[in-house]
This record gives structure tokens, sequence and C-alpha cells, in this order.
């Protein structure tokens, strides 16, 4: 299948977000962006977890962002802290809906909707080892390369490994 030029196709979704999950990460996704960093979404890491959204800056910095739609959803995973061993800051996003005073002080705090997002609080830097830095990366550059492939070639033998 042939994307028109001018023409965006979306990334598939599947199906384990809810759509505040989407609209919050979409948004937060635009505000990275606007960062310098480039995002790849459900990013599996080394330790077994998936990263809601791994962003990589032009310096090779590495911010992971969890998405939690509400207080719910914030109480029932406590996976999260595993995530400090992938990246240099460690952000929680949510709505303006979900109290900011529930996540971890030692993290940094966007809350963002479906068009942008704002960075309340700034997480802490905690540089990653020169080994994991690569490593991240790569990983990084395989999954975009593999999911631009796969849109591109939606038939071909990639989906598996997306």
């Amino acid at each position: 299948m042939n994307v028109p030029l001018g023409k965006f196709a979306e990334v598939p979704v599947d199906g384990r977000q809810s759509e505040t999950a989407l609209k919050i990460a979409r948004g937060t996704a635009r505000l990275l962006h606007a960062h310098g960093y480039y995002v790849v979404s459900e990013l599996p890491l080394a330790s077994g977890r998936r990263a809601d959204l791994v962003a990589l800056g032009r310096d090779g910095e590495i911010w992971i962002v969890e998405i939690k739609s509400s207080v719910a959803d914030f109480r029932a995973d406590q996976k999260w802290m595993d995530y400090r061993l992938h990246c240099d800051r460690l952000f929680f996003a949510t709505t303006v809906e979900v109290p900011c005073e529930i996540f971890p002080q030692d993290t940094g705090l966007i809350v963002a909707d479906v068009f942008g997002a704002q960075i309340v609080c700034e997480a802490p830097e905690h540089r990653l080892h020169a080994a994991t830095r690569k490593s991240m990366t790569l990983s990084i550059a395989r999954a975009a390369a593999l999911r631009l492939q796969a849109l591109a070639d939606p038939a071909g033998v990639y989906q598996g490994e997306l």
C-alpha cells in the first residue's frame, strides 16, 4: 500500500490503551517534539516491561513518560519504578482531572490533552550508563524503522516484530 505524499498513516493501536490514554499520549508527543525529542510509543524494554512513551533528544538524552489516565490507573500499576533503569529522566503524563499530588515527587509531571501538554514539574536527572544508552538508542531506532516499514508494506513480515 502506497501512502500518498502529504498524507500520514496512523500507527496501529494495540487495544490496551484507553481513549483517554491515547489522547494524553498524542498531546504529550506533541510537547516532546516541540522540545526537540523524537517519540516512540509502546517500546519494549530489556527488563521485559513496555514503556508508554520513550523520547530521544538530539543530544542522546532519553526520557520515559508513563501515562496514567486516572487515580485508579496509577494505584493499580507499580511497575513504573523499573523504568528509571532505562532513561535519564522519568515523567508521568496525565489529564488535568487527575490530582497532581498522587504522583511521586522524584519524577516529572506532564499534564496533557489531545491537543498538547505542559510540563508541570521537571524530572530529576539520573544519567544512564553508556552501554544502557547505546542499547536504548538502538532499540528506539529499530522500533521506529520497523513501524515505518510496516506502514509502507502492511503485508510484510514485520508485523510480529512490532
